[in-house]
């Protein structure tokens, strides 16, 4: 089982630690790398992220079209993401494993498809 820590993110910066390391603090952090998710109908860019366990990276979530959802259920992590702002998680991968993400707000015919994942490595 993983173990997380997590705060909800409404415009601002989530913190999401994987596996019990510990926190940061503050908004952008220079000392990470930033990753710009967008989201439209009905698909995530890019699809596939990969990450090192141990380094820090923010998760910048723009939508370019409607309001869309954000959810990692192996993590149980979820962010709405509307259209017009970003939306930030920092993240700390502790763990290896490849965690999925999908949109979870009805966005049309094309919704199931909305989809993608997170590859973590040692």
């Amino acid at each position: 089982m993983i173990r997380t820590k997590r705060h909800l993110a409404l415009g601002s910066v989530a913190l999401l630690v994987l596996g019990g390391a510990h926190a940061l603090s503050g908004r952008g952090d220079s000392h990470h790398e930033s990753i710009r998710i967008t989201a439209r109908m009905f698909e995530y860019r890019p699809e596939r992220i990969e990450l090192r366990t141990g380094k820090p990276v923010t998760l910048e979530l723009v939508s370019l079209d409607r309001l869309h959802g954000f959810h990692i259920p192996d993590l149980n992590l979820r962010a709405d993401v509307p259209p017009g702002h970003s939306v930030q998680l920092v993240l700390v991968p502790e763990q290896a494993g490849t965690y999925a993400f999908l949109c979870d707000i009805f966005c049309g015919d094309g919704h199931d498809e909305m989809s993608g994942v997170i590859v973590v490595k040692d």
